[in-house]
């Protein structure tokens, strides 16, 4: 394997509920598809290019990269066969996978957490913060992991991802309903993670992370926080700093990455990676100081970036954008609105030109419509029902089907 220089490789991972077939309640099923799959209980089954493996509660799988990959070619296509496939392992017990960032009717009282292997971390948590919220047990996500393999690098792409972070939920959110009721936020899944660990707030910092830009500042200015906080709620150190870092990205100094997790998961694999191809074009920009040098990038403050995140989760592609470096680091030379921002972008970078047709159409539909939050958000002031917007998710998942209003 080739070292892990900037854009090596990629590493993703999808999140998907499981739900009643007949009345899409959540179904704590996970565990039962991986022991059926493996024939013994686990948390992780190989099964190629991808792995199926568990979450913090059982009635969500994960799907992710076996390995890290040079090239996201051909991973829409394989994460949609792997939906199809244990789909067809769930259809036997009336169950099966729904995609979108929060189940709409889900209240936390219904969660049921794992309890097989890693559970003993997943107990301290819900020891301490309750796992009933909906912050931690109705969120599906998607996972961007992007190599480095210095101090200098991460410091370039570290900067890079601080100022894209906020833009996100502008592109990708996908949870506008909570408990049965439209809230008028797109998404609500941030809405609540941002607040999820509030109890010990280092933890999450400002979901934005701080100017840090090393290893070692790394650890003094956010792990060892986290380390000390933690310490007086967790007596027997099953809570690592590290693995309890909450925010928006997250350092993984061991396996020398960086996560990006704000993204709500999409209503197909093809969504998802036209989505982590228009966030990588972008990052490589700014890595590559197209627009705006290093030094500016690194010099911008936490607070700024987090009022435009803060925006863009409660007004999605209508928030405004005006934060002047973060204008110049997309290559937007006024204020204007992010769903307008994300158009410039994807015109200018063409991110999916050589992706799989699916991919592109994807890509065409979101430049064209906005985030899935407000195709669905249209189809229920329309007159479609909650059940029946979600059926059609729940089909189109295994297909690359996108999700568009039905009048």
């Amino acid at each position: 394997m080739k070292p892990p220089h900037l854009f090596a490789y990629f590493g993703v991972e999808l999140e998907y509920m499981i739900v009643d077939t007949q009345t899409l309640a959540v179904r704590p099923w996970a565990d039962r598809v991986l022991i059926d799959a493996a024939g013994k209980p686990t948390s992780d089954i190989e099964r190629g290019r991808l792995t199926w493996s568990n979450e913090l509660v059982a009635h969500v799988i994960e799907l992710k990269t076996t390995l890290p990959e040079e090239s996201l070619d051909g991973l829409a296509e394989g994460f949609a066969a792997e939906v199809a496939e244990v789909n067809q392992r769930l259809a036997a017990h009336g169950v099966c996978i729904m995609p979108t960032a929060m189940h709409p009717t889900m209240r936390p009282e219904e969660a049921v957490l794992w309890t097989h292997d890693f559970s003993e971390v997943y107990a301290a948590f819900d020891r301490i913060f309750d796992c009933r919220g909906h912050g931690w047990s109705n969120l599906q996500s998607v996972h961007l992991n992007l190599p480095f393999s210095n101090d200098a690098e991460f410091a370039r792409l570290h900067a890079a991802i601080r100022l894209v972070l906020p833009l996100l939920p502008a592109l990708a959110a996908s949870s506008p309903f909570v408990e049965g009721q439209p809230t008028g936020r797109p998404d609500n899944r941030l809405a609540f993670y941002r607040h999820n660990s509030a109890k010990l707030p280092t933890l999450c910092g400002r979901v934005i992370p701080e100017r840090v830009y090393s290893q070692a500042d790394y650890e003094r200015i956010i792990f060892d926080p986290i380390a000390a906080e933690l310490a007086p709620h967790d007596p027997d150190g099953v809570l690592e700093a590290r693995f309890s870092n909450s925010r928006g990205a997250i350092a993984r100094f061991d396996r020398n990455s960086i996560e990006i997790r704000v993204l709500d998961i999409q209503e197909c694999p093809a969504a998802d990676l036209a989505v982590l191809r228009t966030i990588i074009a972008l990052l490589r920009e700014l890595v590559a100081e197209t627009h705006v040098p290093l030094a500016a990038q690194q010099s911008i403050d936490v607070e700024p970036l987090r009022a435009l995140f803060d925006a863009t989760v409660e007004q999605g592609a209508a928030a405004l954008v005006a934060e002047p470096t973060v204008l110049r680091a997309c290559g937007v030379a006024t204020p204007v609105s992010a769903g307008e921002l994300w158009r410039q972008v994807i015109a200018r970078l063409d991110p999916c030109a050589t992706a799989s047709p699916a991919e592109q159409n994807a890509l065409a539909v979101i430049a064209a419509h906005g985030p899935l939050a407000g195709r669905m958000t249209r189809a229920f002031e329309a007159g479609e029902t909650l059940d029946s917007i979600y059926r059609r998710l729940a089909t189109g998942v295994a297909t690359n089907a996108m999700f568009q209003p039905l009048s």
